[in-house]
């Protein structure tokens, strides 16, 4: 196969601007490699920078290509590349975009090997929510002393933060909506609803333990006040912007970033060994991409989304791809998604959407 689609955008926009493109199999320089892209992540930040909410950060330029985790199969390889083969399974990052595609090249370096114990979903959406959560654990060096808070704990982020504290050792008060609180107890934390009376129940599920961090995923501008009476000292809360600037630097890491890649490594390491799992939470076909955006788009996607390049469809589940999702009906009450036609033509940004994006997280 040589040819293959990929998703390109000529403005800042909503769904509206996103266009499927044909793609020609690139070809490779001397150190790169050309994948089959076999799974790739949805992150919140990639659309925040699509539809122009971090041009103080990163300024596209365009056709700009989305996407950044993914997991493949190495179709051909530049003539200076000879740790890996045609045939071989890896995962890794595009430092600079363009994991939604049919093809992918980047340099070597930019990918690992995929463990044979990683599902393609799994290793298609770890790399950016991973490597950020890692990076924000491994600065507050949690230990079994430790309490900790951490907000939007059931999103992408979190839920892979929630399990590498409780990993370290900590005890975990996870912030999440009360359709999450199942979820947050099988990972091991003591979940805690938002909202009036919160700072009262952080206090309850520690149980008169001391709170020592606190991690703000959710962007709440009353997250530091909090942290603050719950006697969280100030180098041990994580702002929404903080976390953000990390995800931003991990997001566009050059190729020869070290960190980046032994992010990568220790993450692959850690989900193969099954002591942090990542949830699927949403998994598309290519064809429904924008079906994938706008299930993240409603802010309510528990773990990771992630879209599947080489999935059989036939189009007869194409109203289970638009139809409520287990995480959804406790809240049937809410108004019906939008169809894909109808989410074409939606540019506006939600109230709560505008909320998140120093964060880019979700609960």
């Amino acid at each position: 196969m040589r040819e293959g689609r990929a998703v390109q955008y000529d403005r800042y926009g909503g769904f509206d601007v996103v266009d499927v493109v044909r793609q020609e199999r690139p070809t490779p320089g001397p150190g790169d490699i050309v994948v089959e892209v076999v799974s790739a992540g949805l992150n919140h930040i990639e659309r925040f920078l699509r539809e122009g909410k971090l041009r103080d950060h990163v300024e596209l330029t365009f056709p700009a290509h989305q996407g950044t985790d993914f997991s493949g199969i190495v179709r051909v390889r530049g003539s200076e590349v000879r740790d890996l083969k045609v045939g071989d399974e890896v995962m890794g990052r595009a430092p600079d975009g363009g994991a939604h595609a049919t093809w992918i090249r980047v340099p070597r370096r930019a990918v690992i090997k995929k463990p044979s114990q990683l599902r393609w979903e799994e290793a298609g959406g770890l790399y950016l929510a991973g490597a950020t959560a890692l990076s924000v654990v491994d600065s507050l060096s949690l230990g079994r002393d430790d309490t900790v808070v951490i907000g939007a704990a059931a999103g992408g982020v979190g839920h892979i933060q929630c399990q590498l504290a409780r990993r370290a050792g900590a005890f975990v008060v996870a912030l999440g909506s009360p359709r999450n609180h199942d979820y947050l107890r099988q990972i091991g934390t003591v979940p805690v609803a938002y909202g009036e009376g919160e700072e009262e129940r952080i206090r309850q599920a520690a149980n008169g333990r001391p709170i020592t961090a606190f991690i703000d995923n959710h962007g709440e501008s009353a997250a530091e006040e909090l942290a603050e009476r719950l006697g969280v000292r100030p180098e041990r809360f994580v702002s929404s912007e903080e976390r953000r600037d990390i995800e931003l630097r991990f997001l566009r890491a050059p190729v020869e970033d070290e960190e980046a890649r032994q992010m990568l490594e220790r993450l692959a390491k850690i989900v193969q060994d099954r002591t942090v799992q990542v949830l699927i939470s949403g998994f598309y076909p290519f064809e429904y991409i924008v079906d994938a955006y706008a299930d993240l788009a409603q802010m309510k996607s528990r773990g990771k989304v992630v879209i599947g390049m080489q999935t059989v469809e036939t189009g007869s589940r194409l109203g289970w791809y638009r139809s409520e999702k287990a995480r959804d009906l406790p809240e049937k009450e809410a108004p019906a998604r939008p169809r894909q036609a109808e989410i074409a033509g939606n540019t506006e940004a939600s109230a709560d959407e505008t909320a998140q994006v120093s964060a880019g997280g979700t609960d």
